[in-house]
Protein backbone atom coordinates (compact mmCIF):
# COMPACT_ATOMS: atom_id res chain seq x y z
CA UNK A 1 0.00 0.00 0.00
CA UNK A 2 2.86 2.42 0.74
CA UNK A 3 4.08 2.01 -2.86
CA UNK A 4 0.76 3.20 -4.22
CA UNK A 5 0.69 6.16 -1.82
CA UNK A 6 4.25 7.18 -2.75
CA UNK A 7 3.45 6.82 -6.45
CA UNK A 8 0.29 8.92 -6.28
CA UNK A 9 2.00 11.59 -4.20
CA UNK A 10 4.86 11.52 -6.68
CA UNK A 11 2.46 12.21 -9.52
CA UNK A 12 1.06 15.19 -7.62
CA UNK A 13 4.54 16.56 -6.82
CA UNK A 14 5.82 16.24 -10.37
CA UNK A 15 2.69 17.85 -11.81
CA UNK A 16 2.96 20.76 -9.39
CA UNK A 17 6.62 21.20 -10.34
CA UNK A 18 5.67 21.19 -14.01
CA UNK A 19 2.92 23.79 -13.56
CA UNK A 20 5.14 26.10 -11.51
CA UNK A 21 7.77 25.80 -14.24
CA UNK A 22 5.15 26.74 -16.85
CA UNK A 23 4.10 29.77 -14.80
CA UNK A 24 7.70 30.97 -14.65
CA UNK A 25 8.14 30.44 -18.41
CA UNK A 26 4.96 32.38 -19.16
CA UNK A 27 6.23 35.22 -16.98
CA UNK A 28 9.51 35.28 -18.91
CA UNK A 29 12.05 34.16 -16.30
CA UNK A 30 15.08 35.04 -18.44
CA UNK A 31 18.40 33.18 -18.30
CA UNK A 32 18.46 32.47 -14.56
CA UNK A 33 16.54 29.27 -13.61
CA UNK A 34 14.18 30.88 -11.09
CA UNK A 35 11.54 28.16 -11.29
CA UNK A 36 13.86 25.34 -10.24
CA UNK A 37 15.44 27.48 -7.53
CA UNK A 38 12.06 28.36 -6.01
CA UNK A 39 10.82 24.78 -6.28
CA UNK A 40 13.93 23.32 -4.66
CA UNK A 41 13.99 25.87 -1.82
CA UNK A 42 10.30 25.32 -1.13
CA UNK A 43 10.90 21.56 -1.18
CA UNK A 44 13.71 21.91 1.36
CA UNK A 45 11.41 23.84 3.66
CA UNK A 46 8.60 21.30 3.25
CA UNK A 47 10.81 18.30 3.94
CA UNK A 48 12.27 19.97 7.03
CA UNK A 49 8.76 20.77 8.25
CA UNK A 50 7.41 17.32 7.46
CA UNK A 51 10.19 15.53 9.32
CA UNK A 52 9.90 17.65 12.46
CA UNK A 53 6.19 18.28 12.67
CA UNK A 54 3.97 16.12 10.49
CA UNK A 55 5.94 12.92 11.11
CA UNK A 56 6.05 13.50 14.86
CA UNK A 57 2.49 14.58 15.66
CA UNK A 58 1.32 11.03 15.05
CA UNK A 59 -1.97 12.02 13.40
CA UNK A 60 -1.04 10.68 9.98
CA UNK A 61 -0.33 7.07 9.15
CA UNK A 62 3.42 6.50 8.61
CA UNK A 63 2.72 5.40 5.02
CA UNK A 64 1.10 8.77 4.34
CA UNK A 65 4.06 10.61 5.86
CA UNK A 66 6.38 8.58 3.61
CA UNK A 67 4.17 9.37 0.63
CA UNK A 68 4.33 13.09 1.34
CA UNK A 69 8.08 13.19 2.02
CA UNK A 70 9.40 10.70 -0.50
CA UNK A 71 6.65 10.81 -3.10
CA UNK A 72 5.44 14.39 -3.17
CA UNK A 73 8.53 16.34 -2.07
CA UNK A 74 10.90 13.91 -3.77
CA UNK A 75 9.23 14.35 -7.14
CA UNK A 76 8.53 18.05 -6.61
CA UNK A 77 12.20 18.92 -6.11
CA UNK A 78 14.77 18.15 -8.75
CA UNK A 79 18.52 17.82 -8.44
CA UNK A 80 18.92 16.62 -12.01
CA UNK A 81 17.30 19.74 -13.46
CA UNK A 82 19.43 21.89 -11.16
CA UNK A 83 22.54 20.12 -12.48
CA UNK A 84 21.59 20.44 -16.14
CA UNK A 85 20.64 24.10 -15.72
CA UNK A 86 23.98 24.81 -14.04
CA UNK A 87 25.86 23.02 -16.82
CA UNK A 88 23.84 24.98 -19.41
CA UNK A 89 24.69 28.28 -17.73
CA UNK A 90 28.36 27.31 -17.78
CA UNK A 91 28.19 26.15 -21.40
CA UNK A 92 26.60 29.46 -22.41
CA UNK A 93 29.35 31.42 -20.59
CA UNK A 94 27.11 32.63 -17.75
CA UNK A 95 29.76 31.61 -15.22
CA UNK A 96 28.80 34.15 -12.56
CA UNK A 97 25.12 33.17 -12.80
CA UNK A 98 26.06 29.48 -12.60
CA UNK A 99 28.15 30.02 -9.48
CA UNK A 100 25.43 32.20 -7.96
CA UNK A 101 22.84 29.50 -8.72
CA UNK A 102 24.96 26.80 -7.06
CA UNK A 103 25.68 29.00 -4.04
CA UNK A 104 22.06 30.09 -3.54
CA UNK A 105 20.79 26.55 -4.07
CA UNK A 106 23.20 24.97 -1.58
CA UNK A 107 23.13 27.62 1.13
CA UNK A 108 19.48 28.44 0.55
CA UNK A 109 18.55 24.76 0.67
CA UNK A 110 20.23 24.36 4.03
CA UNK A 111 18.65 27.54 5.37
CA UNK A 112 15.18 26.63 4.12
CA UNK A 113 15.51 23.12 5.60
CA UNK A 114 16.50 24.66 8.91
CA UNK A 115 13.57 27.07 8.68
CA UNK A 116 11.27 24.11 8.03
CA UNK A 117 12.67 22.27 11.06
CA UNK A 118 12.34 25.34 13.28
CA UNK A 119 8.80 26.01 12.04
CA UNK A 120 7.81 22.44 12.83
CA UNK A 121 9.36 22.65 16.29
CA UNK A 122 7.68 26.01 16.95
CA UNK A 123 4.24 24.68 16.02
CA UNK A 124 4.81 21.59 18.16
CA UNK A 125 5.72 23.75 21.17
CA UNK A 126 2.75 26.04 20.65
CA UNK A 127 0.47 23.03 20.37
CA UNK A 128 1.86 21.52 23.57
CA UNK A 129 1.29 24.79 25.42
CA UNK A 130 -2.38 24.88 24.51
Amino acid sequence: MVYLAVGLAGIAGSLLRYYIGVLFLVSGQGVFPWATLVINLLGCFLLGFITTYIAKIGKLHPHLVTAIGTGFVGSFTTFSTFSVETATLLKEAHTVLALLYVFISALGGLLFSLLGYKSGEFIQRKGAEM
